[in-house]
């Protein structure tokens, strides 16, 4: 049977988490899992020819005196391993209260802020998180009781943006055994052993007696159906593209969904639908739920409502209109950027959808870009350190595909007849230097095609609703 690091090592290769070359800033908590994935990521440093950039701590000083005693841990560990660290403090709790969010949810918020500055700092291509088969077995168990479809039973990816996952596939109590064998030490979260935490009792109770009553594998079957999920749910968001094209539009600062299309729509893609359209709106955490009600509006068997995020979802005629109450601000601001997760999405207030799907393998000779120029294959490479999306500033410069020169983005403006008043909404993708990557639509930076177009490739994708161009 392969070993604990050959393990870790084929997860990283089947999941194409860490390149030859990357450099991996690894988060650190003080417990078991964490502190096993920074020492096997430095054992597998010579093999998988890659580096540790350092470590990254996050205190979210919810537990008092025990998470300054897990900072002081993993401080000390940096020390005597040489790495730098990263530390942050952040009040929680103050912060979730600020944005009437649960404390769970301005967590992981907070922890995805600090890994994107953390990688600028260390100079890192990756940030390494310790979720192991247990964490996604419990997250696709929690997430079915909530009654979620395919993309949140796919649970936890094994790559995300900056984020990878690599003990995706090992037990905790096999990290656990490992760190025992090395003699390596780790703290403990008391409140890992609070039942009255639903995940505790997954995780204590539910799925002990899962393991007792169906075998030991219950956890690595929970995985398996994660990864079918993942994929069946990529598939379902292609179909849901198009669908969405013909039924979502613009309506002042808020969605309007079109009910003639929607009901011809298969109820998955209704679904679906319904649910982008909720996102694009502005609704926070939106769910089954959320879903749910908006099908009974737009079936004419439910009343206007409100919904979380400020949003009113009131019938017109043979729409339904999602509107915040008070004016938003506008999402992107010129001088400002938003992270563009790979694979993932990130919506625009004005008018549009950016994705990034990762990995996608082209067949021989298929086209690198579509015709309407709102899809474009790039290179890999392009997600090293993330992506983002920013507005056009003046004196912003590239080298479009094919021109063989230095051009500013103004010129491939005028070249492409794009008014001057919509040239501020055209969203440029950037990665994290902020050299631009593709004027969404209209230019592709010459560094960053696709030169082995065999190989996996990302797809930049803009959606535009209600004409918007």
């Amino acid at each position: 049977m392969p070993s604990l690091i050959e393990r870790v090592a084929r997860t990283i290769r089947r999941f194409d988490l860490l390149q030859p070359g990357a450099r991996v800033a690894v988060a650190v908590s003080g417990g078991s899992d964490s502190i096993a994935l920074l020492h096997i990521l430095l054992e597998l440093r010579s093999a998988l020819r890659l580096g540790v950039a350092g470590m990254v701590h996050v205190n979210h000083q919810l537990r008092g005196g025990d998470a300054d005693r897990d900072e002081a841990f993993c401080t000390a560990l940096a020390d005597r391993l040489e790495l730098p660290i990263v530390v942050e403090r952040v009040d929680v709790r103050t912060r979730a209260a600020r944005e009437r969010t649960s404390i769970e949810n301005a967590g992981r918020i907070v922890r995805l802020e600090v890994f994107d500055r953390a990688a600028r700092e260390l100079e890192a291509t990756a940030v390494a998180l310790g979720h192991t088969l247990q964490d996604q077995a419990e997250t696709v168990l929690m997430h079915l009781i909530r009654g979620a479809g395919s993309r949140g039973l796919g649970a936890i990816a094994p790559r995300r943006g900056l984020v990878v996952r690599p003990l995706l596939e090992v037990g905790r109590e096999e990290l656990r055994d490992w760190l025992r064998q090395r003699g390596i030490e780790y703290v403990d979260d008391e409140t890992n052993a609070d039942l009255g935490n639903p995940r505790n009792r997954l995780r204590h109770t539910i799925i002990p007696a899962l393991v007792t009553h169906f075998g030991p594998y219950v956890r690595e079957s929970l995985a398996r159906a994660a990864d079918t999920l993942r994929d069946e749910d990529r598939f379902l968001e292609s179909l849901t593209d198009g669908a969405a094209a013909g039924v979502l539009a613009r309506h002042g600062g808020g969605v309007e969904i079109r009910l003639t299309g929607l009901m011809t729509l298969d109820p998955t893609l209704q679904r679906r639908v319904l649910l982008r359209a909720l996102r694009l709106a502005g609704v926070r955490q939106a769910g089954t739920a959320e879903v749910t009600r908006i099908g009974e509006l737009a079936a004419g068997r439910g009343p206007s409502t409100d919904l979380p995020g400020g949003v009113a979802a009131n019938r017109i005629g043979n729409r339904v209109v999602l509107l915040k109450r008070e004016p938003a601000r506008e999402a992107t601001e010129p001088s400002e950027r938003r992270a563009l997760p790979v694979p993932g999405e990130v919506a625009l207030d004005e008018a549009f959808l950016l994705r990034a799907e990762y990995p996608v393998r082209l067949t021989p000779g298929a086209a690198l870009s579509s015709p309407d120029r709102l899809a474009v294959a790039v290179s890999p490479a392009v997600c090293e350190g993330g992506l983002f999306v920013r507005r056009w500033r003046p004196g912003d410069a590239m080298r479009p595909l094919g021109l063989g020169g230095r051009k500013k983005v103004q010129d491939v403006f005028v070249d492409r007849k794009v008014p001057r008043r919509e040239r501020l909404r055209v969203p440029l993708v950037v990665d994290r230097n902020d050299r631009i990557v593709w004027v969404a639509g209209h230019a592709l930076e010459e560094a960053f095609k696709v030169t082995a177009p065999a190989d996996a490739v990302v797809i930049l994708r803009i959606t535009p609703f209600g004409g918007a161009r």
